[in-house]
C-alpha cells in the first residue's frame, strides 16, 4: 500500500505521539529508531522531511530531540502519506484496456473500489491521537523491537512484491 519511507515516518510519528505531552518530552532519532526497530540514518532522513512539513520540531544539543509539531489529533496519516507517495488518480483499468467504471466494469472493479475506499478512510480519518490515547490513556505499551523474536516479527503493511507461494 505504501513504501518504506512512509512506513518509517508513520512509525516515527506514532512513537512521538505516544509520548506527546505538549512538547516537553523529546526523543532522539536514535531512540525512535531503537524503539521501533528501524535504522537510525533512515529515521533521521524521514524526520528531516517531517520537520520541513511542520509535522515534527527538532532541537539540537543536550535535552534536544524531536517532538510533534502540533497536537497528535491534528496530524492525519494522509499528511505523512502525501509527503512520500504519489497519489494515484488514474482512471485506467488495472485489468487492461480503457477507463474503469465507464461502461461495463472490469472483473476487479468493485473489489478494487472497496479497497481504495477503505484505504482512503484510514488515510483521511485516522490521526496520530490514536497512538497517544492507546499508550497514555489505555496503557497499551507497544512491544519493543528487542522483545520480538525473529519468527514473530510482524509483516510489513506495504504491498508485497510477491505473494507467498507464488514466484
Amino acid at each position: 500500500m505504501y513504501g518504506k519511507a512512509t512506513e518509517c515516518s508513520i512509525a516515527a510519528l506514532s512513537r512521538l505521539a505516544e509520548v506527546y505531552d505538549g512538547g516537553k518530552t523529546k526523543l532522539s532519532a536514535q531512540k525512535i529508531a531503537q524503539d521501533r526497530g528501524l535504522l537510525k540514518p533512515f529515521v533521521g532522513k524521514v524526520l528531516t522531511t517531517l520537520s520541513q512539513a511542520g509535522l515534527v520540531k527538532g532541537s539540537r544539543g543536550p535535552g534536544g530531540g524531536f517532538t510533534l509539531g502540533k497536537h497528535p489529533s491534528e496530524i492525519y496519516i494522509h499528511d505523512v502519506f502525501k509527503l512520500f507517495e504519489r497519489e494515484e488518480d488514474s482512471e485506467r483499468c488495472p485489468f487492461g484496456g480503457g477507463i474503469c467504471g465507464v461502461g461495463v466494469n472490469c472483473a476487479l472493479h468493485d473489489k478494487l473500489a472497496k479497497v481504495q475506499d477503505a484505504v482512503n478512510h484510514v488515510l483521511h480519518e485516522t490521526t496520530f491521537e490514536d497512538f497517544r490515547v492507546a499508550v497514555q490513556e489505555h496503557n497499551l505499551k507497544p512491544t519493543g523491537a528487542d522483545d520480538v523474536l525473529d519468527h514473530h516479527k510482524r509483516e510489513t503493511y506495504r504491498a508485497p512484491y510477491k505473494r507467498k507461494g507464488f514466484p
